[in-house]
């Protein structure tokens, strides 16, 4: 058993160095040998063409905080069907990793913004907007998380507020299909009237997905496995407690 939760704890650092490696290497690759995009297509021009670069980065953060929101969801489900401390091991987690990808994205996302649109954020734009609402939807979990006491009642409505979190999800994806804004409409969803990426730009940006989605991998092992061991601290501190009370 011993040896079992070392490998589960190995896997998650040897999952979180790839990722982190893979991002570095996409990073510098993404500056110095990524296709480039043609300053006009048929969908418009775009204003800084080498700025797009960074996007290798803010579209997979983007992607992953919507699997951090899935996990959240999960969590947030698991734990009003079943009451399992398990199901709050994965809403903290979902919790914690949404904020850390989202985080990613809008900060990436303005720095492109500024070079693109001269001006970091655009408030009329839907998808900029509702990301922006589902991170501080995480940061509000992860801040009452900590500043609140850990019981049946707190956890329900944090778990309603963690579903409500899941909710923008495909509020977010679709805005730039459903509603007219400025942000590219063809980085997450692509709509039958867009010109879509090249070839190239699309296989670059699915390789630095793919190793984004290894980080994340490697983060949620070993957030689960530190609230795992969290919680069995603290039911052994209880059962001191009780040892000694009696």
């Amino acid at each position: 058993m011993n040896g079992e939760k070392m490998n589960f704890r190995d896997s998650g650092y040897a999952l979180t160095y790839v990722g982190l490696a893979g991002i570095v290497f996409v990073s510098v690759l993404g500056l110095e040998f990524a296709p480039g995009l043609k300053p006009c297509t048929e969908g418009g021009c775009w204003g800084a063409p080498e700025a797009y670069r960074i996007l290798y980065l803010h579209v997979p953060f983007a992607w992953c905080s919507f699997l951090s929101f899935s996990v959240l969801f999960y969590g947030s489900l698991m734990w009003y069907l079943k009451r399992s401390e398990d199901a709050w091991v994965y809403f903290q987690s979902g919790s914690d990793l949404g904020v850390i990808f989202g985080l990613g994205v809008i900060t990436s996302g303005p720095i492109w913004a500024s070079a693109e649109w001269n001006r970091p954020w655009d408030w009329g734009d839907m998808r900029l907007n509702s990301f922006a609402l589902l991170t501080a939807v995480a940061l509000f979990l992860l801040y009452s998380r900590q500043s609140q006491p850990d019981t049946q009642q707190n956890r329900d409505t944090l778990s309603a507020i963690g579903l409500f979190g899941f909710a923008l999800v495909p509020i977010t994806a679709g805005a730039t299909t459903w509603w007219e804004t400025t942000h590219p409409e063809v980085l997450v969803i692509e709509s039958t009237e867009s010109v879509g990426m090249s070839p190239d730009v699309r296989s670059f940006l699915l390789i630095s997905f793919g190793l984004m989605c290894i980080l994340f991998a490697g983060l949620l092992l070993l957030s689960n496995k530190r609230y795992r061991l969290a919680a069995e601290v603290s039911d052994r501190k209880n059962e001191l407690d009780q040892e000694a009370i009696s």
